[in-house]
């Protein structure tokens, strides 16, 4: 009986992550797809992928920066979507573009009498702006999650890794069991 459970919860292992990875896509597809109603499976995907990258290089080209400053700027008048749209903006900017926030992972002694450390990524090295003299700002990603917390400390409690942010980041939501 012990060898027949052993070779389930192997079986488990091994088919589940595929499952989800395999129906998430599918749902992905499914719906992207349901949006364009084309017949071929995929082909709404692609078109997505191409009219993101076909806009992207118009406004990199084309559109002065005059034009992408007066779109936000109308934009910024309207406060519940001046909201929804800075903070989608700026949380796809953390992890794409010329300005990505989370670069620069740090491990974190949470108090300087403790020896319990975080992992995370410092988003401001400097908060004299808000008063906070002395101290930088670090977002703590949630493992299974895709929430986290931002802390506040002191620089003296902040160790740079020499480490890749992606495989930081794999490391932080996996709840450390990747590696890579």
């Amino acid at each position: 009986m012990k060898k027949l459970t052993k070779y389930f919860s192997q079986g488990l292992l091994f088919l589940v992550p595929i499952v989800v990875t395999i129906y998430v896509l599918y749902f992905i597809f499914k719906k992207i797809d349901g949006i364009f109603r084309f017949e071929i499976p995929g082909m709404g995907f692609i078109v997505t992928i191409i009219t993101v990258t076909i806009i992207g290089f118009i406004v990199s080209h084309f559109l002065t920066k005059t034009l992408v400053h007066a779109v936000e700027k109308t934009i910024n008048r309207l406060p519940l979507v001046k909201m929804i749209y800075t903070s989608i903006k700026d949380l796809i900017g953390a992890f794409v573009g010329e300005k990505k926030s989370f670069n620069k992972p740090v491990l974190v002694s949470i108090s300087p009498d403790s020896f319990v450390q975080v992992i995370g990524f410092m988003t401001k090295d400097s908060l004299d702006n808000l008063g906070l003299t002395g101290k930088v700002a670090v977002y703590i990603p949630q493992s299974y999650n895709f929430a986290g917390n931002l802390i506040i400390v002191k620089k003296e409690q902040i160790t740079p890794l020499q480490a890749d942010s992606g495989t930081v980041m794999a490391f932080i939501v996996s709840g450390g069991i990747t590696t890579n």
